[in-house]
């Protein structure tokens, strides 16, 4: 008998922490809308550490970020 097996036979209580804590829990990445984020626009600046780079929809509805 596997020895996971046998140790969720012998203490079940056990078993179930054991394999969630072997879950990795992916953070939360938040998403926005490109509609909500160009709001009408074509185009827009975004300021990162001082640089500014430009985000544009191209007509074929593509995103191009430039510096």
């Amino acid at each position: 008998m596997g020895h996971s097996l046998q140790r969720a036979k012998e203490h079940p209580e056990r078993a179930q922490s054991d394999t969630d804590a072997t879950k990795a829990v992916p953070p939360a990445i938040t998403r926005i809308s490109s509609r909500d984020l160009f709001q009408q626009m074509r185009e827009l600046e975004i300021d990162h550490g001082g640089r500014i780079y430009k985000l544009r929809l191209t007509q074929l509805n593509k995103l191009i970020l430039t510096a």
